[in-house]
C-alpha cells in the first residue's frame, strides 16, 4: 500500500492536510495517527518510534521459543517498550504477566495507552535499562536502540523519529552489552532473551552473551530480507 492509498483508507481528518504533511516528509504513520501491528491498532505519535514489520517477526519468534520452552505462564520484560507494542502483543498472545519499560515519560504515556485501548493489562513503569527492575522473569525481550551515530539512515526516519530510540553508544552496542551485563539478577534459572538487532551486530552480541552468562545456547535468526536481525539466547 502506497503512502497515498494508506492517507486515504485511514486519516480522519482533511486528507489535504494530510497531503501536506506527507509532502513535507511528515512519515505516513504519524499522520494517522496509528499503525497496525499483529493485527492490533496501536497509537503513534513523535515520541515513539514506528513499530515495523521485523518487530513483529521479534514477537513471533519469542512465542515460538515459549511455546517450545515452557510449559506455564510466564513472567516476561521488555525493555525499550516505546508504544507498548512488544509488550502488549505478547500479552495478548500467549500466557503471559508482562512488564515494560523505558526511560521517556512521554513514551511510556503512549504505552499506557495503548495497553488500555487493547484491554490488556500490563505493569509499565519507568527505569533506565535493568536500574528499577526488581523480581525476576522467564523472558527478557527488547528492540533498542541500535543505530550507530555515524550510520547512515533515511532522511524520514532520522527528521522525525525520536533519536534516544533510535542510537546508541559503542557502534550501537551500548544497550546489549548493559543489559546482558545485568540482567542475571533479573533471570529465572530457565530463561529466554530475545534481542531484534542491527544486521551486522550479531558476533559482538554473541560474545558480550558469553561473557556475562553462563550455559547458554545463543541463535541468530533472520529477517525476510535474509540479514541477521534476531539474536536468541536461551539458558541450557
Amino acid at each position: 500500500m502506497t503512502d497515498i492509498e494508506y492517507l486515504k483508507k485511514y486519516y480522519k481528518g482533511d486528507i489535504n492536510d494530510a497531503y501536506k504533511l506527507l509532502d513535507k516528509g511528515i512519515p505516513v504513520q504519524y499522520i494517522v495517527g496509528e499503525v497496525d501491528f499483529y493485527g492490533s491498532i496501536f497509537k503513534v505519535n513523535k515520541n515513539v518510534l514506528i513499530p515495523r514489520f521485523e518487530t513483529e517477526q521479534l514477537v513471533e519468534l519469542t512465542i515460538e521459543y515459549i511455546n517450545d520452552i515452557f510449559n506455564k505462564k510466564v513472567d516476561i520484560l521488555d525493555i525499550g517498550t516505546g508504544s507498548g507494542c512488544i509488550a502488549i502483543t505478547l500479552k495478548k498472545n500467549c500466557s503471559c504477566n508482562v512488564s515494560a519499560i523505558d526511560i521517556s515519560d512521554s513514551a511510556i504515556d503512549v504505552a499506557k495507552y495503548n495497553a488500555k485501548i487493547n484491554n490488556v493489562d500490563i505493569n509499565i513503569f519507568k527505569s533506565d535499562i535493568l536500574n528499577n527492575v526488581d523480581g525476576k522473569y522467564d523472558v527478557i525481550v527488547s528492540n533498542p536502540p541500535y543505530i550507530s551515530y555515524d550510520e547512515e539512515i533515511m532522511d524520514i526516519v532520522k527528521n522525525n523519529e525520536p533519536h534516544s530510540a533510535l542510537y546508541a553508544d559503542n557502534n550501537g552496542l551500548y544497550y546489549y552489552e548493559e543489559i546482558l551485563k545485568n540482567c542475571k539478577k533479573n533471570l529465572n534459572d530457565k530463561f529466554i532473551i530475545a534481542f531484534e538487532i542491527g544486521s551486522t551486530q550479531a558476533k559482538k552480541i554473541k560474545e558480550y552473551a558469553s561473557i556475562y552468562l553462563d550455559n547458554i545456547n545463543v541463535y541468530v535468526k533472520k529477517d525476510l530480507n535474509n540479514l541477521d536481525r534476531f539474536v536468541i539466547i536461551t539458558s541450557r
